[in-house]
């Protein structure tokens, strides 16, 4: 994924992430989007898996999710596509990933600063990671409902 947007985006772009020093895990930074028909690239790092025992790994996705949503507020952008932050080469197990994904989304969007933001876009590259959304999404519509 990373790839592709930066061959998009054209040489510009990197050139601007050189300039953010890296980005650790759980956090995010912002650049523009240069070639790419949206005007930011919010550049988060998800946790590699190890098997969450201490719950680390789950903490560290939702912050990625959370401070990515937090500089889109920062930057105005009103519309925020995912993909599915770590479930790579990262190693994170697809359902859990999503779970985790619609929690730390739909907490910030039933948050304070959840007004600024009028659409989050999850993108899935593999017919399992959607269905993985789709039911995390219907188990959190479920939940909200009871």
């Amino acid at each position: 994924m990373d790839g592709a947007i930066h061959r998009a985006a054209g040489p510009a772009l990197l050139d601007e992430c050189r300039k953010l020093r890296g980005c650790g895990t759980g956090d995010a930074k912002t650049t523009r989007g240069y070639m790419l028909p949206a005007k930011w690239v919010i550049h988060t790092v998800g946790p590699v898996w190890y098997g969450n025992k201490d719950g680390e790994e789950e903490r560290l996705l939702a912050s990625a999710y959370r401070r990515s949503l937090e500089e889109a507020v920062r930057v105005g952008a009103r519309t925020v596509a995912f993909p599915a932050i770590s479930t790579g080469v990262y190693g994170y197990p697809k359902d859990e990933a999503a779970k985790t994904a619609i929690e730390a989304i739909m907490a910030f969007l039933d948050g304070d600063r959840g007004g600024a933001i009028d659409e989050v876009r999850l993108v899935c590259f593999s017919k399992e990671s959607a269905d993985c959304h789709i039911a995390a999404l219907a188990a959190w519509s479920a939940y909200r409902a009871s």
